[in-house]
């Protein structure tokens, strides 16, 4: 058997391992990357400067016209300082036509920082050498008073349109610049170099303190956004573990009811044939099978310190009881009752008495002092509910209390369990209504247990 041996050639054409690079090395490489992706790759890319958003809280409160013209308020700053720069290019170099090529010089790079922000960069640099051979002895090198103030707003306005590590870069080129004439016409010019770099690096500081502030205000947004996401599932899931224990109850009952009914039923029938045996049996044995499914499936949602009511389900005739305990705590309601009032499904009416328990809790809570009413109507096709609460007194010494924000959730979730319909806002008064319909597909009549109203 033959071994082959490998070979790998180094970076500086021999053989063997290759070496891993210094960290010197990859700093000095990635800082090459990013000076070619920032003010190399795409230099003069079209990059439109964006109009500014109109709804924050002083353009909110502009007119429709004047808060159109405030989304270019930007572009206007951009444009002023532009003329401020052709302004003193112009002054500085007496007028005449070395004037006027001068603050155009100084002009350009400020405007070009709307469409092309980086290429604006690189010819600012450019205009600036190009200003100084124009304007000749009269003014300071390297920067003539118009080149000063264009390259300072095309610093701070590339800075504020790219990103920290841009403006870095676009500085140290600056300060390269500045050092260049500085060792190659220092002894024949005054030099103003050190004012560019030192108010250049202020206002490139102020700027990258800015992109670090909004940085973090995006990130905290975001976080907000999906914390205030999983707490309205966890919001969701305790409110529906809730209503799958309160219906076990109802269930479970009912299913017991089949099983010892399916038990009992042979012993009325004198002389059962044994086809009616076995059928009552396999109901049974359904039955109890059911509901042993039903506690085992109820284990997986139910809490380790959940204990079981020993007391029965609520219905709509134990309104009575909790219209008093309210009453108790300061909050006047009445209860009106429409059309027949008969029996309805179990779960319905344990689904409706929450409905009304947690919205007048929510009227307890929130509106002090308000007076609410409570509105049953029986009808053909199901039940609806209405509870609505006047405003708050004002003044009011007790103040209203926030809530963890799970009553509505909770009462959409029973409704949207029975295929009804909800709605919940603010009333014609200024107080709260909450508005639902639960269908009902059969219906028994039964006598009036509460009377026509409370």
């Amino acid at each position: 058997m033959t071994e082959t041996t490998q070979t790998q050639t180094t970076p500086d054409g021999g053989y063997g391992a290759s070496q891993p690079r210094s960290p010197e090395y990859r700093l000095a490489a990635d800082a090459m990357r990013g000076l070619r992706q920032d003010l190399f790759h795409d230099a003069f890319a079209y990059r439109p400067l964006p109009r500014r958003g109109v709804d924050g809280p002083l353009t909110r409160r502009l007119s429709g016209r004047t808060r159109g013209y405030a989304a270019w308020m930007p572009h206007a700053l951009v444009a002023w300082a532009g003329a401020m720069a052709l302004f003193a290019g112009w002054a500085a170099a007496g007028g005449g036509p070395a004037g006027l090529v001068t603050g155009l010089l100084a002009l350009v790079p400020v405007l070009l920082t709307l469409a092309r922000p980086v290429g604006a960069f690189w010819l600012s640099l450019m205009a600036t050498a190009a200003s100084s051979v124009v304007a000749g002895a009269f003014g300071d090198w390297p920067w003539q008073p118009g080149s000063f103030i264009s390259h300072l707003t095309v610093l701070t306005v590339v800075a504020i349109r790219t990103r920290p590590r841009t403006a870095a870069w676009m500085w140290v080129l600056t300060a390269a610049y500045a050092f260049l004439v500085e060792a190659v016409l220092g002894d024949h010019f005054s030099n103003n170099s050190a004012p560019m770099l030192v108010v250049s690096a202020l206002a490139l500081l102020a700027v990258t303190v800015w992109h670090i502030r909004r940085s973090a205000q995006q990130e905290v947004t975001a976080q907000q956004t999906v914390t205030a996401h999983e707490r309205s599932r966890r919001t969701l899931l305790e409110e529906r573990t809730t209503i799958a224990r309160e219906l076990h109850d109802v269930v479970a009952h009912h299913m017991s009811v089949v099983a010892i009914q399916a038990e009992a039923a042979p012993y009325r029938v004198e002389n059962p044939p044994p086809e009616l045996e076995k059928a009552f049996a396999t109901i049974r044995e359904n039955a109890v099978a059911a509901l042993t499914e039903l506690r085992r499936v109820l284990g997986v949602v139910r809490a380790e310190d959940y204990e079981a009511p020993e007391a029965p389900q609520p219905t709509l005739a134990d309104l009575g009881t909790l219209l008093a305990n309210v009453r108790d705590a300061g909050l006047k309601v009445e209860k009106v009752v429409t059309g027949a009032v008969r029996e309805l499904p179990q779960g319905v009416e344990l689904s409706a008495y929450r409905i009304v328990q947690e919205a007048l809790s929510n009227t307890l809570r929130h509106a002090p002092g308000a007076s609410a009413r409570v509105e049953i109507g029986y009808v053909l096709g199901g039940l609806g509910l209405r509870v609505v609460n006047g405003p708050p007194p004002e003044p009011s010494l007790i103040k209203p209390s926030p809530g963890a924000g799970h009553g509505i959730t909770g009462m959409r979730e029973r409704v949207s369990m029975l295929g009804g319909e909800m709605t919940a806002g603010p009333a014609d008064d200024g107080g709260h209504e909450v508005a639902v319909f639960l269908p009902v597909a059969t219906v028994r009549e039964r006598p009036d247990d509460d009377g026509a109203g409370a």
